[in-house]
């Protein structure tokens, strides 16, 4: 099975990964409750086996327990086989959720990350959200020195009753169209994303191993130009209904950050 996931150069600085990833996000977090680790640790153990090496996590997923999750998954695993991507920017002490990307949060995130992970060297190491406190060039910085160095539909307003409804439509003709191409709703949206750029490597999650192998499955699904037009125009931002979360707080869509002139460090 390897032999179908192409590899493909991400980034500018010539990081190889499979042409798809795999987002452990559900695995411990937001879509109900943490599934039993053996079971979640032999996923990832398919993945890799099946060419799925490159694995997408993030300190604010548990927190924390997700890359703790993963550190276990890699353990004796040759690490230049496996490729981590870990995010930082949410800090959630005591219980109150903040968006950080001053030095010293960035430094100490990155070393707790490198700890619970059980590794010396993270792949791909990105903001989760933007501080807009912050000169994006502050955030930036510090992460080059340290190179150097319950139900989830009540939190998700697209599903919500005054939504659905509209929303369904979407589905419904995503799935017309599926069904015309011999593939699955979940594959045909995998595939549009993969036809977006080479450069492009989507990260579906899921916690079963016939789901995983269905999302391998979008790799060899095709798209025309037009096939792409007829796709965005079914979930353009005027059709779909309600935002994305129910926290949506400004800072997690808004990316403007003070002038990099206009920064004094503590």
């Amino acid at each position: 099975m390897a032999a179908i996931v192409p590899r493909m150069k991400l980034c500018s600085q010539g990081l190889e990964v499979s042409k798809q990833g795999l987002g452990c996000m559900s695995m411990s977090a937001f879509y109900g409750q943490p599934k039993p680790e053996p079971g979640m640790i032999q996923l990832i153990h398919h993945a890799i086996n099946s060419g799925v090496t490159f694995l997408d996590t993030s300190d604010a997923y548990g927190p924390y327990t997700n890359e703790i999750l993963i550190g276990k998954a890699v353990k004796g695993i040759t690490r230049a086989k496996v490729q981590i991507a870990t995010k930082f920017a949410v800090s959630t002490k005591d219980g109150k959720i903040d968006i950080r990307g001053d030095p010293a949060f960035v430094r100490a995130s990155c070393e707790a990350s490198l700890k619970r992970l059980d590794i010396d060297c993270i792949d791909l190491y990105y903001v989760h959200r933007i501080d807009t406190r912050v000169p994006i060039e502050v955030t930036v910085q510090n992460l080059i020195q340290n190179l150097g160095e319950g139900d989830f539909r009540k939190n998700f307003p697209r599903f919500k009753p005054e939504n659905v409804e509209s929303n369904k439509v979407i589905f419904e003709r995503v799935s017309e169209m599926a069904k015309r191409k011999g593939c699955t709703s979940s594959q045909l949206a995998l595939a549009w994303v993969h036809h977006k750029g080479d450069d492009v490597c989507p990260i579906p999650g899921t916690t079963k191993v016939d789901n995983f192998n269905q999302n391998i499955g979008a790799l060899s699904v095709k798209l025309s130009p037009q096939e792409m037009t007829e796709l965005e125009s079914y979930a353009s931002a005027e059709v779909v209904k309600g935002d994305r979360h129910a926290f949506m707080a400004t800072t997690w869509i808004n990316s403007e950050t003070p002038l990099l002139s206009s920064w004094k460090p503590l």
